[in-house]
């Protein structure tokens, strides 16, 4: 027989509350519907009775006449226009105004969208000029450069990275004029680049990017050269673990590894060569020898120049759902843009909070060119 159950007295809980414990602790997150914030603005006036002169009030700073849609809009449109490529596509802006009245609530026009987005290049560019200052004052700068379509052309968009500040500019040409009439009589500490000839020269040092040297060496080994291509490859694969431990080592350590790296190149560069490619190698690396370690003792430049080819990812991305720009208002638009955005996120603030800041930015003598 089972055993007896003890009655409970009336309202009496089978379970004590400190017999009592969390079993299950899980969170269910739902979106709200959201719903535009509208400020409706009656600005009154009439006639003084004494002079006759008509008179109208004067709006609060943010709600002057105009357009109706405020800046946290404006800076909504360009981050999914720009930064996803909503609406840049062949359907055009149809697509934009189909999310902002979805998930958005916001009735809004095509040629509202334009407007938004040909007002946008002025403050944009007056944003990318700051931080093209800030840029110039840098003392190691990392650039790159990477193709774009410009109205059926080819372009070129430049990216200068530096620590708190990354530009991006688009240019009809990749020679170094582009970095001449940026910078003018101003030569950074140390440049970082891939090896091409139109990025030399533009600063007292030079690292040259050790990744790009790393991915020719690779090719060298495919094409038959065992013996200097593979020493090289090991090498430069030792500097950059020497770098990656710089902040758990003095500088005399540096200075010491520094030399050794240097030795061992001389040993490298001294291995025989199999076929064209391994000689042109070599015939580099012995001409460029001193800027492939200025890295390893210098703690704010990095071996490889992996950081622009990471701020230049997402326009290659655009380039590619888009095929480039219809004119060049667009193209020097998109570029102020990617400079906003890419400064913010290095220095981790909100994208938005930035656009908006530049947006809303006052400028003089602003004149907006609407798009073609």
């Amino acid at each position: 027989m089972p055993p007896a159950r003890t009655a409970l007295p009336p309202g009496a809980a089978p379970w004590g509350e400190a017999a009592q414990e969390p079993q299950q602790v899980y969170d269910r997150i739902e979106l709200p519907p959201i719903k535009p914030d509208v400020t409706r603005v009656r600005l009154f006036g009439g006639r003084c009775t004494c002079c006759g002169e008509r008179a109208l009030a004067v709006a609060s700073a943010g709600l002057e006449p105009g357009s109706p849609f405020g800046k946290s809009v404006e800076a909504l449109v360009i981050y999914l226009h720009y930064a996803h490529a909503i609406g840049a596509q062949a359907i055009g802006l149809e697509r934009l105004r189909g999310v902002l009245g979805e998930i958005f609530g916001l009735s809004i026009s095509e040629g509202a969208l334009c407007n938004i987005l040909a007002r946008a290049s002025a403050p944009l560019t007056a944003a990318a000029e700051a931080i093209a200052v800030q840029v110039k004052a840098a003392e190691v700068v990392a650039c790159d450069e990477t193709s774009v379509r410009v109205i059926k052309k080819t372009q070129w968009e430049w990216v200068f990275v530096t620590a708190i500040a990354v530009l991006h500019i688009i240019r009809p040409s990749r020679g170094a004029d582009v970095v001449r009439s940026l910078f003018g009589d101003i030569r950074p500490r140390v440049w970082i680049s891939d090896s091409l000839g139109s990025q030399r020269g533009h600063a007292g040092l030079w690292q040259m990017c050790l990744a790009h040297l790393l991915r020719d060496t690779q090719y060298a080994i495919d094409c038959g050269d065992e013996d200097f291509s593979m020493a090289l490859k090991w090498l430069l694969l030792r500097a950059i673990a020497i770098g990656r431990r710089r902040e758990t080592l003095r500088d005399t350590t540096l200075a010491q590894y520094r030399a050794d790296l240097d030795r061992r190149l001389d040993r490298a560069l001294a291995l025989p060569r199999r076929g064209e490619v391994a000689e042109r190698l070599r015939r580099r690396i012995a001409r460029d020898r001193e800027h492939l370690f200025v890295f390893v003792t210098d703690r704010a430049v990095p071996a490889t120049n992996n950081v622009s080819e990471r701020a230049l990812r997402p326009s290659v991305i655009f380039r590619k759902v888009t095929n480039g720009f219809r004119s060049e208002w667009g193209a020097q638009t998109y570029a102020a843009f990617r400079s906003v955005v890419s400064t913010a996120k290095a220095n981790q603030r909100s994208v938005l909070d930035s656009l908006r800041s530049a947006l809303a930015a006052p400028l003089a003598n602003q004149t907006v060119a609407l798009p073609g």
